[in-house]
C-alpha cells in the first residue's frame, strides 16, 4: 500500500486552470506560457530536496534496544474457595455444610499463568523487571526476540520499589539495552514504551514525558516508595517490567503502572537511576534494605492548625505553621525510642525544612539504616531537637507483629 508523500498537498496535486473565461484559447496559451516560464526560471529547491528516508528516530530507538526486550511467562499456584469455619451466617446453609465439613470447606488450588516484560541489562543474562511480575512464581520462563525460551531464576525482588532481577543462562551473550540517565529528563522529552501488552510481543508505542517525580502515594498506593516518571505513551497489561526509552534508544525507566478506565492514558515508570541502584543491591545481597522510623504523618498547614486549635477541647495545641504532624507512633520503633509521640510537629529534617510526608521520607532514606537523623520538632509551645536512628523496614515490621492490632499505633485523632 503506497502512502502519499508528505510533500503532496492534502487536497491532491495542484492544477493550473484558467480562472477567467474571457482569456479564451489565446489567453489560455499565454497563461500556460507564463507559468512554464516562471517554473523554468524558478529555483529548483523542491526537486532537489533530500529523499524521505523510511527510518524515524522511533525506529532507530526500537532497533537499538528492542532485541534486549524479553517476554516473561510465569506460573504460580493460588489457593481459592475456602469457606470459613463460622460459615456464611445463613442458618440453613451453615447446618447443611457443617454436616459434611466441620472445619469449613476445604481449600483448592489452581495454576495461574501470567505474562510480563523485562529488559536485559547485562550480557551474563541479568534481566530487570517488576517485582509483581515474578512475585510468588513457581516457574519463570523468558522468551527472547530470537524465538528461544530460557528458564529464569529470580535473583531477588523488592516489593517496596516493585523491582526484580531475573537471571537466565545462555550459551551466547545476550543483546543488552543501553541504560540512560533519568536525572537528565525534562518534561516534554520523547518517551517510547516497548513491551508485550496482552501477549502481543514487541509492541512499540510513543508519547512524551508528561511529568517527573510523581510520588506514588498521590496515586493511592501507600505500600510503595517510588517517585515515578509519568508518560502518555500507551502502557497496557503485559507491559509491566518493560523499558521506557528516550529518543536515543536508551532505557530511562521501567514501566510499572497504568491508569485504566476514566482518565486513561496515564502511564508510569520507575526512573532507571533508581532501578539501577536497586538492581545492584539485589544482585549483591538478594534483598534491599529500606530505612524506617515508625511514624504516621499528615501535612500541617496554618489553616489546619487554626481549625484544630479553635475546635479542640484537648490540651494539645498545634503550631500555626507548616510542617508534618505525627499522628501515630509504632511501639518498639526508633521513633518511640527517640521520644517522639503523637501530636509532635516535625519542622525540619537534617537541617532541611519539611512540609509533607514525602520530604521526610526522603530524609529518612538518605540517612539510611543505622544512620543518625536530626529532627527539629515542635512540642508544647517550644521547638526542640530529636535524633532518631532508622532501622530496616523488614526488621521493624517483624518486631511489630508481636503487638496486638488494637495497640499497634499510639494514635492522635485526625479531626478535633
Amino acid at each position: 500500500m503506497a502512502f502519499p508523500s508528505p510533500l503532496t498537498p492534502a487536497s491532491g496535486p495542484s492544477v493550473w486552470r484558467c480562472t477567467s473565461p474571457r482569456l479564451g484559447r489565446r489567453g489560455g496559451a499565454l497563461a500556460l506560457s507564463l507559468a512554464l516560464g516562471s517554473l523554468v526560471g524558478a529555483p529548483t529547491g523542491l526537486a532537489q530536496r533530500q529523499p524521505i528516508t523510511p527510518d524515524s528516530f522511533v525506529t532507530k530507538a526500537a532497533r537499538r534496544a528492542g532485541p534486549a526486550v524479553v517476554r516473561i511467562d510465569t506460573v504460580r499456584t493460588v489457593t481459592i474457595g475456602r469457606l470459613p469455619p463460622q460459615g456464611l451466617g445463613q442458618p440453613f446453609f451453615d447446618q447443611f455444610f457443617n454436616q459434611f465439613f466441620e472445619n469449613g470447606l476445604p481449600s483448592r488450588q489452581r495454576t495461574q499463568r501470567e505474562q510480563g516484560t523485562g529488559v536485559v541489562f547485562a550480557e551474563e543474562g541479568l534481566i530487570l523487571t517488576n517485582a509483581h511480575v515474578v512475585e510468588r512464581s513457581d516457574q519463570v520462563e523468558v522468551r527472547l526476540t530470537d524465538g528461544r525460551t530460557l528458564a529464569g531464576a529470580v535473583v531477588g525482588l523488592d516489593s517496596v520499589t516493585d523491582l526484580a532481577v531475573v537471571r537466565v543462562m545462555s550459551p551466547t551473550p545476550l543483546p543488552v539495552a543501553p541504560l540512560g540517565d533519568s536525572d537528565a529528563l525534562e518534561v516534554g522529552d520523547w518517551a517510547i514504551a516497548v513491551g508485550n501488552p496482552f501477549g502481543l510481543d514487541n509492541t512499540v508505542t510513543m508519547g512524551i514525558i508528561s511529568n517527573l517525580n510523581r510520588n506514588i502515594s498521590k496515586l493511592g498506593i501507600t505500600d510503595k516508595r517510588l517517585e515515578l516518571i509519568q508518560t502518555d505513551a500507551a502502557i497496557n497489561p503485559g507491559n509491566s517490567g518493560g523499558p521506557l526509552l528516550n529518543a536515543a534508544g536508551e532505557v530511562i525507566g521501567i514501566n510499572t503502572l497504568v491508569r485504566s478506565g476514566p482518565g486513561a492514558g496515564l502511564g508510569f515508570a520507575i526512573p532507571i537511576n533508581r532501578a539501577r541502584s536497586i538492581a545492584e543491591e539485589l544482585i549483591s545481597k538478594g534483598k534491599v534494605s529500606h530505612a524506617m522510623v515508625g511514624i504516621g504523618l499528615r501535612p500541617l498547614t496554618p489553616e489546619l492548625a487554626r481549625a484544630f486549635n479553635r475546635n479542640s477541647d484537648r490540651d494539645l495545641r498545634l503550631p500555626e505553621r507548616q510542617g508534618v504532624l505525627i499522628t501515630n507512633v509504632l511501639p518498639l520503633s526508633p521513633a518511640e525510642q527517640a521520644g517522639l509521640r503523637a501530636g509532635d510537629v516535625i519542622l525540619a529534617a537534617a537541617g532541611e525544612r519539611v512540609t509533607n510526608a514525602e520530604e521526610l521520607l526522603k530524609a529518612v532514606e538518605a540517612a539510611g539504616v543505622g544512620g543518625r537523623l536530626r529532627l527539629d520538632v515542635w512540642r508544647q509551645e517550644r521547638q526542640q531537637q530529636v535524633t532518631v536512628v532508622p532501622v530496616d523496614m523488614a526488621a521493624l515490621q517483624q518486631r511489630s507483629r508481636a503487638v496486638e492490632d488494637g495497640a499497634y499505633w499510639r494514635r492522635i485523632p485526625l479531626r478535633p
